[in-house]
């Protein structure tokens, strides 16, 4: 199983507010999810930092793919940048994927 980190910025007191979206996750956005492999999708916070972490049991590729191809991932992030700035990488229009340089099972 592939794993997928991800990082964007929080603005400022804008905290409660996302949790609280992500604690309303619409329905839709966890299909979405679930039909791209990903599992064990966590999101942690320092400062203004938010760092997500996931599991891509059909691949990144293929979890990033479908993410960049839905309809609904638009919807979210349109619904999610006033609270957060997440610059989305131009060639695969998905989160930028942070590099992964120690890993112990």
């Amino acid at each position: 199983m592939e794993r997928y980190a991800w990082k964007a910025i929080l603005l400022e007191g804008k905290k409660e507010e996302y949790v609280r979206r992500h604690d309303e996750i619409w329905p839709e956005m966890k299909e979405l999810l679930k039909a791209a492999g990903i599992k064990n999708y966590s999101i942690w916070n320092v400062g203004n930092d938010l760092f997500g972490y996931y599991e891509c049991e059909k691949g990144i590729e293929y979890a990033t793919r479908v993410q960049a191809e839905s309809p609904i991932v638009d919807k979210w992030n349109e619904y999610m940048k006033d609270v957060m700035v997440m610059p989305l990488d131009p060639e695969t229009g998905a989160q930028p994927h942070l590099e992964e340089v120690f890993y112990l099972a």
